[in-house]
């Protein structure tokens, strides 16, 4: 499955325990992340990431293009809600677009662990019919 990975600057440290944590699980997986989180996830773990740009720069918007065009199956994005965001317009699209296109998306690291969870146990494996109907 394609997963995306986003992390706000303050939720960073966070996303790296995460993908420390369930490496053995995202091993199995492709994995897509903006510019600075997909950096660091590959440089503190044996992920291999495919990085878009950074949210601020489009980053979350190529995201968005993926889940629109069927190629995105979940998204993990550690959002800082307590901190302005300048790029907010796109967050909120690209949560749009997972609802629109029925993507599973997790917004803090309670969901992201049910959701990798459910992964692991073939719980999203219906997103592989999804695509093949495209």
């Amino acid at each position: 499955m394609n997963i995306a990975l986003i992390a706000h600057d303050n939720k960073k440290k966070m996303m790296i325990n995460f993908t420390t944590a369930y490496e053995l699980i995202l091993l199995n997986h492709q994995l897509y992340a903006t510019g600075t989180t997909g950096k660091r996830i590959m440089e503190e773990t044996n992920l291999k990431v495919t990085r878009f740009q950074s949210g601020p720069l489009g980053g979350d918007q190529q995201i968005g293009a993926e889940i629109a065009n069927n190629r995105m199956d979940v998204v993990i994005f550690l959002r800082d809600s307590l901190t302005a965001q300048p790029h907010e317009p796109d967050i909120q699209a690209l949560i749009r677009l997972c609802d629109v296109h029925m993507i599973p998306v997790a917004t803090n690291i309670a969901t992201a662990e049910i959701l990798i969870r459910a992964l692991e146990r073939g719980d999203l494996d219906w997103r592989e019919r999804v695509k093949e109907r495209g």
